[in-house]
């Protein structure tokens, strides 16, 4: 049977922008040229592995035909390279910002609290840690040795809105390295863990109780791959630009739309995962983690889920 043209119905009574569509061939628009689906799309740790400081962003925006910087349409993910005694300023006009250190050392200098222009709190980081910022003022990053941090925000979707951000959602908070990895390492050594479909931790915030993430609209997993590993297909609604902490050769993520009767994944695109890179799960798509390398792999997804929680929408589901 042949699909009628689209057609663009406008008022003959009227100037104004008003249109109708046949909803047949309008209620999804997300396709090619249109409203433009998320690609895969992956980046390699020579992004920030030399050169001076300063901010890289990954920015998908003219794929996404959204304003940019973005590397989905409601986030935007970068690398930050900081020289030692050298500072870089991470302005974003954002609700959240989620850094990861890969490496180095330093000192996060940010707005202490929502009611005070002035008044300064410190973070000091060191490789492998985890922090969160709410809105308000720009934090300025300061290593004391090179450092390499993985920075997300949500600037994209307050773009889209028209909106700003006005107030802090929840305070400023520190993950240290050393309590994510031995929290990890514990569960991981639990019996029955090894048959998980996951193996990770969710960051959570107290400020967040009914959500459980790590902000009120990104969600950060702390994940282990153990070596010899195949986890099982998954899908959720939100997207996830997936950080590879630390990974030898042979460890890789497969990803697609479908599932076959046995519930791998139909027709999978293979992702090769790298120590320091970084790549994205379109939402929606099956997604499973393997590793071959005969070592444990460690990987840091971050996504919009605690938006796509807050909105019952996330549809988290498992193979």
């Amino acid at each position: 049977m042949t699909q009628a043209p689209e057609r663009k119905r406008h008022d003959p009574a009227s100037a104004s922008k008003a249109l109708l569509f046949d909803y047949r061939q309008a209620a999804n628009p997300v396709r090619p040229g249109l409203t433009d689906p998320i690609p895969y799309r992956s980046w390699g740790p020579e992004l920030h592995q030399q050169g001076p400081s300063g901010i890289v962003p990954l920015d998908l925006s003219p794929e996404l035909g959204v304003m940019g910087p973005a590397t989905s349409p409601g986030l935007a993910a970068h690398f930050i390279r900081i020289e030692a005694g050298e500072g870089v300023r991470a302005a974003a006009a954002a609700t959240s910002s989620l850094f990861f250190v890969l490496s180095g050392s330093g000192v996060c200098h940010h707005r202490a609290t929502e009611t005070s222009a002035t008044a300064t709190g410190e973070i000091a980081w060191q490789q492998g840690d985890l922090f969160v910022l709410p809105a308000g003022g720009t934090p300025l990053l300061e290593a004391s040795s090179t450092s390499v941090l993985y920075w997300v925000h949500d600037a994209p979707l307050l773009s889209y809105l028209g909106a700003a951000p006005t107030s802090a959602r929840f305070e400023p908070t520190h993950y240290s390295a050393a309590w994510l990895q031995s929290e990890l390492l514990a569960l991981a050594n639990q019996p029955g863990s090894q048959n998980s479909n996951r193996i990770s931790l969710l960051l959570a915030n107290r400020d967040l109780p009914s959500t459980r993430t790590v902000t009120h609209v990104l969600w950060a997993m702390y994940g282990i791959v153990p070596a010899g590993a195949t986890q099982a297909p998954h899908r959720h609604q939100s997207v996830a630009l997936d950080l590879i902490i630390d990974c030898s050769p042979g460890v890789y993520t497969l990803v697609g739309t479908e599932l076959n009767d046995d519930g791998s994944i139909r027709h999978p695109r293979r992702i090769d995962w790298q120590s320091g890179g970084a790549f994205i799960t379109p939402p929606g798509h099956w997604h499973s983690h393997v590793n071959e390398s005969g070592a444990a792999a460690w990987l840091l997804p971050i996504q919009d889920a605690g938006l796509q929680t807050y909105l019952r929408s996330l549809d988290i589901r498992f193979a």
